[in-house]
């Protein structure tokens, strides 16, 4: 381009922009003060204060939440007000019309303005921590993760964070998985305590994990710190499994989610090992196709089938090693269907995986066909829950019935602010079917303290 082309290109662009900024230069158009507060877990309030030489006649407000989304999540409000040359403005977001946020999300805003002298101002983005300001939260921070607690010693909050880190690390040998970025945690005293934090959650909800903020929400007390320990490890498992497969297609076997998020507590126990050893011996082993939807309502079957699950992940990693874990996990985070994935990663389907694993484990071919394939998004399941007994944790007994049970709170579909892809859900963990295992008085009492 000649250099006379060159300046007739700048003088244009200037003949365009210096009208605009002089224009909102001279009506003197500025923000006073802009700022969000939270009433939580019910509103969000977002308040501007602005002034100008002639009448501000327009205010617009954009705001979004911070997380992976397959769509633009920017929601406009036109907050009511009266125009003048100076004005304030408050608009309050009822989180109850969109099933309500996790403690420590993250909301951007920002406000564009108008004045009668055509003066614009669109100002910078601002972050909000939406914080549950009810507790005393304490802070501690470990290697991928911050914990926030209120009830409970230092000793009490290291004993998770370092099954936290154990977790991950466990996750990154094995199979190459890890976040990247910090997960944080926020402990609440009790089942009843976290509940509350919610708008909408059910009498056996234990807790929630939030793909796509990298938030934990759980109820744990010192008492239950055994069972707390084992929940830490298995929801860090699901946000860093989640935050791989991420994409808008498909979702994952629930055999490969609850699997890695069972192989993430640590060793097998010796109940899972001695129900494993059972179902061989008796012919009751349940197919991967099967596993890969819905696990069973039956507390037994349910078992068995997290039991399996962790044994069908362990069957990969051991034959296959990390590096093909982790090339399953980024192709279902592709999108691909389940035996596709696994053709392309294994050369099996799901019945030469079931027909491997069973050789595997010393049990024989499987004497009648798989059923029929499940749909390609896997549906909700139960999570582990304190069983009292020495196994440690058996699954809920409340079925999975569909989308609003199992590891789902909802689909957050933030009307006019996001639209979540497939599989962007919220998870509900329920630690407990309807109550604690713990005596009523001694869980009312816990609740108090």
């Amino acid at each position: 381009m000649s250099k006379a082309r060159l300046l007739l290109v700048f003088a244009l662009v200037a003949a365009w922009v210096l009208p605009h900024v002089v224009q909102a230069q001279a009506s003197g158009l500025r923000v006073v003060e802009s700022h969000a507060q939270g009433d939580f877990p019910d509103t969000i309030s977002f308040s501007l204060e602005a002034e100008s030489s002639t009448t501000i006649n327009q205010v617009v407000l954009q705001f979004r939440v911070k997380q992976a989304n397959c769509a633009p999540s920017l929601a406009t409000e036109k907050p009511d007000f009266t125009p003048g040359n100076a004005v304030s403005v408050t608009w309050t977001w009822p989180l109850k019309k969109v099933g309500g946020l996790p403690p420590g999300s993250l909301i951007e805003f920002r406000w564009q303005l108008a004045d009668s002298a055509g003066g614009r101002l669109t100002t910078d983005w601002q972050l909000f921590e939406f914080t549950d300001q009810r507790y005393n939260w304490q802070t501690m921070t470990g290697k991928g993760l911050t914990l926030y607690w209120y009830r409970g010693s230092p000793d009490f909050a290291s004993e998770l964070v370092k099954a936290g880190e154990g977790a991950l690390d466990r996750l990154a040998r094995d199979t190459g998985a890890q976040l990247k970025a910090t997960a944080r945690l926020y402990i609440y005293g009790s089942s009843e305590e976290v509940r509350g934090a919610f708008i909408f959650s059910a009498e056996w909800t234990g807790g929630q994990a939030v793909p796509g903020t990298n938030i934990i929400a759980l109820g744990i007390g010192p008492e239950i710190l055994g069972w707390g320990r084992t929940a830490v490890a298995h929801e860090l498992s699901h946000l860093v499994v989640g935050e791989v497969t991420f994409n808008c297609y498909a979702g994952i076997p629930t055999w490969l989610s609850e699997g890695l998020a069972v192989y993430a507590e640590g060793d097998v126990s010796s109940d899972r090992a001695a129900r494993l050893r059972r179902a061989i011996s008796q012919d009751q082993l349940l197919s991967v196709r099967s596993l890969s939807g819905s696990f069973p309502a039956d507390s037994e079957q349910a078992n068995l089938s997290y039991t399996q699950s962790r044994s069908l992940v362990e069957f990969l990693i051991q034959r296959n090693g990390a590096e093909k874990m982790l090339q399953l996990l980024n192709v279902f985070g592709e999108g691909s269907r389940y035996d596709a994935a696994l053709s392309q990663v294994y050369g099996l389907d799901s019945d030469g995986l079931d027909a491997a694993w069973r050789e595997w484990i010393g049990a024989g071919p499987r004497p009648t066909p798989s059923p029929a394939s499940p749909g390609p998004a896997s549906a909700a399941t139960p999570t582990p829950i304190p069983s009292g007994r020495g196994g440690g944790c058996q699954p809920s007994l409340r079925a999975s019935a569909g989308p609003s049970d199992g590891w789902v709170l909802g689909l957050a579909l933030l009307v006019g602010l996001m639209v979540p892809p497939a599989g962007q859900l919220w998870l509900e963990r329920r630690r407990q079917a309807g109550r604690s295992t713990l005596p009523a008085s001694k869980e009312k009492r816990r609740a108090n303290d």
